[in-house]
């Protein structure tokens, strides 16, 4: 799945929205490359942006990213954290975890992040409490199970951000295949939960904003 085939916004929409945007350069260009020749799923610049706004306007210190690839989404959250600030990262593959090191070091940005190797639910399950932000964008299956788990694992005030809250549009309706559940489930849980206020936003795949209160 690549970032066009996500769409939930109609293309003229999504096509201005990115017009209003600086051309990606940089490391992130080149992330964006091996993306495109690569089985690795990014969110994309305009999802990137918005987790750049969060961080920029909320300045966690403690992140943690469940399911980071080669640490795409990662290094834009690293830009805004405040000098003090941690991202750790998660992926099954040593080979992402090497290439999201190299990236770091290419965009200046090595101390703000860590990466552990392994299932991102399980490290987060063995993980401290009190994480200022999660980005979650595990396997959908796993959706519910990372509910659980974050809520617990936040602090008061902290940000659960979930990417492919929409899942190309089959949460409407559904489709019977363990995936989708698994996204349903998790937005009913997040909206139904009188511990955090939620929101859905259309961008993308659609991007769920909890805050635990």
């Amino acid at each position: 799945m690549n970032e066009r085939e996500a769409r939930i916004t109609g293309p003229e929409v999504e096509d201005y929205i990115r017009s209003l945007c600086p051309p990606s350069g940089g490391v992130f260009a080149e992330m964006e490359k091996r993306a495109e020749r690569s089985d690795v799923k990014i969110v994309g610049p305009l999802v990137g942006r918005f987790l750049g706004w969060i961080c920029a306007a909320l300045k966690p210190r403690r992140v943690f990213e469940m399911g980071s690839g080669f640490g795409y989404s990662a290094l834009w959250i690293s830009l805004f954290l405040p000098e003090d600030g941690i991202v750790t990262c998660t992926d099954r593959s040593e080979e992402n975890a090497r290439l999201a090191e190299g990236y770091f070091a290419s965009a200046g940005q090595t101390e703000k992040m860590r990466f552990a190797v392994g299932d991102a639910l399980e490290i987060l399950e063995n993980s401290a409490s009190g994480f200022d932000m999660i980005f979650n964008d595990v396997d959908k299956e796993q959706y519910p199970g990372v509910f659980a788990v974050a809520r617990e694992k936040l602090r008061s005030g902290g940000l659960l951000v979930t990417d492919n809250a929409l899942w190309h549009g089959k949460v409407m309706d559904g489709d019977g295949e363990e995936s989708t559940e698994g996204v349903r489930e998790f937005n009913r849980l997040v909206f139904s939960d009188p511990g955090f206020v939620s929101a859905l936003l259309p961008l993308r795949d659609g991007v769920a904003v909890s805050v635990k209160v």
